[in-house]
Parts: structure tokens; C-alpha cells; sequence
């Protein structure tokens, strides 16, 4: 049985989470933990602040060797706390972009067995640390405000609590309860630009990953004030008609409004394009001077009033 952890901890646990999601809710809470020691902290806390609503889950992504004797030493820990553990293995290999694709077979997991459990939410131990990387690797990719919002605290039934923690807090913790974490190798592989990014953090004192938290969760409340803007304006000029959608007057608007609104209607028209950032931008430029361009499987076209959007016509054949 692990050792007792400092009740100061799990009073600031306890309250960071009641942040996300109402006490008097009930609750069963998942946590998602790999065995190394940020995901080890957040099961400890969680099963300190709320005892006996807390289950959790490991998925083995079986990309190395030793992956399924960690999860198997997760699951002596979860019984050694008297916490319910699944092991989660992915349906198919993972194969591609392989940090990407672990990412997506990883909460698609996740999510369902959260819903086979009844579980109110899934928790994850992205904290301040984390925070800052994502924020510099976005920043260093030219995002906007939406993607300088960074990891969200509440994204759909992912909660993550420990956003305002330090990473050396967390190993604390885990120290302090006596317990050994895994040591997962590609957190040290610079073939990957968070592992590059994390680095240059650690070795420069004057940058303050809490403060870069508290920027991206602002960033955050702004990104979700313009989306609130965006269904506002597109309820009042949306109009659609059969296959085709007008938005009238997008000039009098600003340009991150023009642009969200011009997602908004590709996406209505068109559900499987994908957004790509540089395509809106030509596109925007495009109908600001008057043109007329195709993007997806529609074309837009400019009209005295409004921006107009339409199937593409068939293509011919040879």
C-alpha cells in the first residue's frame, strides 16, 4: 500500500477539479495512467480526494517491448489502492505519423471505455509543464488563437486538473508515496519536437511555464468568446437554400471573424474537409479583392452583398 500523501495536496487536487466539474455531480472519474510519474501523481491524488470513484484505465499501444509488463506493474498498483484497472489494447497496429496516430487510437480507447463503465469522466495528467511546450511548439508553427489556447481543461469528457501543477510537483508526490515509475525512453528521444522544446524549457530559468499556463487558459476564454461570436453572427447572416449557403455582408466584419465564418460555412456544406490554416487564408484574400476560388468540393463566389458558397460541379470525364 502506498504511503499516505500530504492532505495540503490533495485539498489543492480536490479543488482544481471541482473547478471542472460541479460536487454535487456524481461522479466516477477515469484516470488514464501510463505509469510514468505525472499520470501516477493524478491517480494517487484522485484516489485520495475521492475515494472509492476512481478507476483507471492503461493503454498498451504495443510500440515497445516493455509496454505490457508497465501496464501489468499498473495494475498491481491500482490493486495495491483498491482501484478497478483495464488494460486498453489498440484494435490495429499503430502505423504512420506514430506519435499522432498513438494520440487518436489513445482517447479513442479511452472513450470507450468510458462508456462501458458509466465513468462521468476521463482525467489526464497534461500539467504546466506540458502546457508550455505545446504553447512554444504552436507559437514556433504560426497558430492562431485557437491553437494558442494550447490543451484545453475541459475538452468534451476529457478533464485535466493538474494544468496549474509543475512537473517536479507531480514526481514529488510520487516519490513521497513510495512508489517507482516507468521511464518511457522517447520522452528523451530529440527526433521529436516537444522532447527538443522541454529540453530548451529546463535549461532556461527566466521562462515560467505556470505564467504560460495562465496565458493559454486566457487565450482559451477569448478563443471560446469569438466562437460564441461565430454562432451568433452565423445564425443572423447564414442563409442556406437547397444545396448552397450565403453569408451576407462579411466585409463589415473583422478578419478572424471572416475567417471563422468562412470554416463555418465549408464545414456546413462540406463534412469531411479538412481545415488547413494557409487555404483559408488564400481563400479570405481571394473574395476580400472581389475573385472567386474552389476549396473541398465547393466554390465560392463573391456577390454584391454576401460571399456565396456551392457544390463544384462534376468533374468532366476524359
Amino acid at each position: 500500500m502506498p504511503n499516505a500523501l500530504p492532505e495540503a495536496a490533495v485539498e489543492r487536487f480536490r479543488g482544481d477539479l471541482e473547478k471542472l466539474i460541479p460536487a454535487h455531480e456524481a461522479r466516477l472519474l477515469g484516470v488514464a495512467v501510463s505509469g510514468g510519474p505525472d499520470s501516477l501523481a493524478l491517480l494517487l491524488l484522485c484516489n485520495a480526494a475521492f475515494p472509492g470513484q476512481t478507476l483507471a484505465a492503461t493503454v498498451d499501444h504495443q510500440l515497445r517491448a516493455e509496454s505490457s509488463a508497465e501496464a501489468r506493474y499498473v495494475a498491481d498498483i491500482c490493486a495495491s489502492l483498491g482501484i478497478r484497472h483495464t488494460t486498453l489494447l489498440p484494435s490495429a497496429p499503430i502505423s504512420g505519423s506514430i506519435q499522432s496516430a498513438a494520440r487518436a487510437a489513445r482517447y479513442a480507447l479511452l472513450e470507450g471505455w468510458a462508456r462501458g463503465n458509466g465513468i462521468t469522466a476521463i482525467l489526464t495528467a497534461h500539467h504546466a509543464d506540458d502546457q508550455a511546450e505545446t504553447l512554444l511548439m504552436r507559437l514556433n508553427r504560426g497558430a492562431g488563437i485557437g491553437g494558442l489556447a494550447g490543451v484545453r481543461a475541459v475538452n468534451g469528457q476529457i478533464l485535466r486538473p493538474l494544468l496549474h501543477w509543475r512537473r517536479h510537483e507531480l514526481a514529488e508526490i510520487v516519490v513521497a508515496a513510495g512508489i517507482e515509475p516507468v521511464s518511457d525512453p522517447s520522452n528523451d528521444d530529440d527526433r521529436f519536437d516537444r522532447v527538443r522544446i522541454r529540453k530548451a524549457i529546463a535549461s532556461s530559468d527566466w521562462l515560467d511555464p505556470i505564467a504560460m499556463a495562465r496565458s493559454a487558459a486566457a487565450q482559451a476564454e477569448s478563443d471560446d468568446a469569438l466562437g460564441w461570436m461565430e454562432d451568433r453572427l452565423f445564425a443572423e447572416r447564414g442563409r442556406r437554400s437547397d444545396e448552397s449557403l450565403c453569408l451576407s455582408d462579411p466585409e463589415s466584419l473583422p478578419p478572424e471573424l471572416q475567417r471563422r465564418l468562412l470554416i463555418r460555412c465549408i464545414r456546413t456544406l462540406d463534412a469531411e474537409w479538412q481545415s488547413n490554416g494557409p487555404d483559408i487564408q488564400r481563400l479570405a484574400e481571394t473574395l476580400r479583392s472581389g475573385g472567386k476560388a474552389s476549396i473541398g468540393r465547393l466554390i465560392v463566389r463573391v456577390t454584391p452583398d454576401s460571399w456565396e458558397f456551392a457544390p463544384a460541379p462534376p468533374r468532366r470525364k476524359n
